[in-house]
């Protein structure tokens, strides 16, 4: 369903939407959907045949955080490829006996987010329907804040900036354009970058989004000429030559609930923040990141759990834009 209102397929009067939309009386809503979606009976059980590797760095009752290898798709795409990021949830939660489909009439655990094939990282995963409803406003107001590290070539200049640009996507291609002046079909976007640390010639640098585009760190680091170590799409394959990488160095390490407005029943999560165990680069090229103080406190919930992981706090020491 994401995929179709991802590519306009599904509309409400007349425009495209997003999944957090609520259908007000009178909406006119248009469905342009493929006789595929509509699943035989045994498709439900799909998910079975997914592998069961997940590694699940939070849960409790109303929600699950895992850690996303690269290489490994969100959804179901047009190669109908079954081993997918939600169905190995599916399949997790069937097996720990938290999600029955025979029982289920209207609603299954859903992705809140999504990374590329190619980047790892941290992706959230609603148990229920109030919790999916309450994180998608909350996303969608930006009340979670998702932090991004990567391996770029060069030292970005200067270290810490707030970028403004303009990009275009052209789908046919799934590729998209970074321009400095705004252009017919090109959407505003906002990268706020942090230098952490370099080495010979290759910078670890922190992400935060403050608009959320195809491809937006990756082409618009590329723009700033400090594309992406391994990103054969936006950078230069020589200068990936002879590196340990098959994709881009990009992972979505961070994973904080802000939440400063009421959160309903997800109240709890509040200030909460959560990171992967550990980058996925190479120490002697990535070096050492700043540490994160520990957040001393666990949600309060019952079946919490946190496996491979420690919680956080940030610092708010690069809060302020120069």
């Amino acid at each position: 369903m994401q995929k179709y209102l991802r590519t306009k397929r599904i509309k409400v009067n007349r425009k495209r939407c997003e999944g957090s939309y609520r259908l007000a009386p009178g909406d006119l809503v248009q469905c342009y959907i493929s006789d595929e979606f509509f699943a035989a009976d045994g498709d439900q059980w799909a998910f079975r045949s997914a592998r069961d590797q997940l590694e699940v760095v939070y849960e409790d009752d109303n929600i699950l955080i895992v850690n996303k290898p690269a290489g490994l798709v969100v959804h179901v795409d047009n190669d109908g490829e079954v081993d997918t990021l939600i169905n190995r949830v599916l399949k997790y939660l069937e097996k720990s006996g938290q999600y029955n489909p025979a029982a289920e009439s209207s609603f299954a655990p859903a992705l809140c987010n999504r990374i590329d094939r190619n980047t790892s990282g941290l992706v959230l995963c609603a148990k229920n329907a109030p919790s999916l409803r309450v994180l998608n406003e909350k996303i969608r107001d930006r009340e979670i804040t998702k932090l991004y590290c990567c391996l770029v070539f060069g030292v970005p200049s200067p270290p810490h900036a707030l970028k403004k640009a303009f990009l275009r996507k052209d789908a046919a291609k799934n590729q998209v354009e970074i321009f400095d002046q705004p252009v017919p079909g090109g959407r505003t976007i906002l990268t706020e970058y942090t230098v952490l640390s370099s080495r010979e010639g290759i910078s670890l640098v922190e992400v935060n989004l403050h608009t959320g585009r195809t491809h937006q760190i990756r082409a618009h680091m590329a723009h700033l000429g400090h594309p992406l170590v391994g990103d054969a799409k936006y950078g230069v394959s020589r200068q990936s030559k002879g590196l340990p990488f098959r994709h881009q160095a990009l992972c979505a390490y961070c994973l904080t609930f802000d939440f400063p407005t009421p959160a309903d029943h997800l109240n709890y999560l509040r200030g909460q923040s959560f990171r992967v165990p550990g980058l996925p680069f190479p120490h002697s090229l990535a070096g050492e990141a700043p540490p994160i103080p520990e957040n001393n406190t666990e949600p309060q919930h019952p079946l919490h759990r946190s496996t491979a992981m420690e919680q956080i706090t940030l610092s708010n020491k690069e809060n302020d834009l120069p």
